[in-house]
């Protein structure tokens, strides 16, 4: 018994001695069970929303206020016509818009159903349709509040019509979630995979002191992962296209460079993780903690980052996958060009920048 509880001792002695495990164990979990309490969930909190109140009334600035007590939505701005409705909705500014009719508070008081008008972006269509649910169940408490003794039978009908995707076609929404996954997995996680499996081997040693210079043997070892990424982009975006009927709206030549500068800013994150690790096992927990979690949960693609608490929308924003799917959806979905989605071409080409930046710098600490 005295050797065994020694033995456990020295076992103990090295567990403990060793972050890497001490990680998995114990942060790990805890960082787990926190992010998925708070992102995943399908509820909207703040959705931007555009009104055009056709109405101009006491009663109908009553509802807009009462929609937005709700904590659901949040007022975009107020429009004049439909044409800046479509200009929101292309350029992202909103997720949906309220048309109120003229005659809205004269049927209202003269107890008939007065009929609003909602236009939801259908790119997405679980949010959308959620939208729509929690446009009428905030009518129907309006009026309940505003006549809560009444006996007759009074209502609010919400026309609804979804914009880009009428059919509320799921492959919508995740196949531009799909091409950023994918790209990210081959481009990042293999690259640093391959790298951290010649430093593990012992061979980068001898590649190093052979006549190539480094630049040369990282860029030998990325390139062919960049050409297959693209074209695994290309046979994902000829599947959505044609066996489930996902339209390219916009310009394709656009889309390919976006897919190329997304590329380049995955390729830049697995360069770096494998400068920073030595061994296929560490890049791997640091590919799937890094970029498959995040990606995954706060990039928007599976729930909206909308919804979820301002420290984790801070996480998302700083995930490339968040700007490539909305420029994926703007170009695919609503056709807008470059004038629209520049802001989040910028971040991305800073992404690359910086990335590659980091990732040459730690290389070449590394060598010395």
């Amino acid at each position: 018994m005295k050797v065994f509880l020694a033995f456990l001792k020295k076992e103990f002695y090295h567990i403990l001695r060793d972050k890497r495990t001490l990680l998995i164990l114990f942060i790990m979990p805890v960082t787990q069970v926190l992010i998925f309490g708070y992102a995943v969930t399908n509820e909207f909190k703040d959705a931007r929303i555009d009104v055009l109140d056709n109405s101009r009334s006491p009663l109908s600035r009553e509802y807009i206020n009462h929609l937005q007590s709700s904590g659901h939505f949040q007022l975009n701005q107020s429009i004049t016509n439909y044409r800046d409705i479509e200009e929101g909705m292309k350029a992202g500014n909103s997720k949906f818009a309220l048309v109120i009719p003229h005659d809205f508070s004269t049927d209202f008081l003269a107890k008939k159903q007065p009929e609003v008008q909602l236009l939801a972006d259908g790119s997405d269509p679980n949010n959308a349709t959620t939208l729509v649910q929690y446009v009428n169940q905030m009518s129907y408490s309006f009026i309940n509040n505003k006549f809560p003794n009444s006996t007759q039978k009074r209502s609010i009908t919400v026309s609804s019509r979804m914009l880009y995707n009428p059919q509320l076609e799921s492959a919508y929404n995740f196949i531009p979630g799909v091409i950023a996954m994918i790209l990210l997995i081959i481009s990042a996680m293999l690259t640093s995979l391959t790298i951290a499996k010649e430093k593990e081997q012992g061979t980068m040693e001898i590649l190093l002191v052979s006549p190539l210079s480094p630049f040369i043997i990282i860029l030998g070892k990325v390139v062919p992962y960049a050409i297959l990424s693209f074209i695994n982009a290309l046979i994902i975006l000829l599947l959505g296209t044609s066996i489930f009927d996902v339209p390219i709206r916009g310009s394709i030549i656009l889309l390919l460079l976006m897919c190329l500068l997304y590329v380049i800013v995955a390729l830049a994150l697995g360069i770096l993780i494998s400068t920073a690790e030595d061994t296929q096992q560490g890049a791997m927990m640091k590919s799937m903690m890094g970029l498959m979690l995040p990606t995954m949960i706060l990039s928007g693609f599976m729930f909206p980052l909308s919804s979820m608490p301002q420290v984790l929308q801070g996480l998302g924003h700083i995930v490339p996958a968040t700007y490539f799917i909305e420029i994926l959806k703007a170009i695919m979905l609503r056709g807008t060009g470059l004038l629209t989605i520049w802001l989040s071409t910028l971040v991305l080409i800073g992404m690359a920048i910086v990335l590659l930046g980091l990732a040459i710098r730690n290389f070449k600490i590394r060598l010395q």
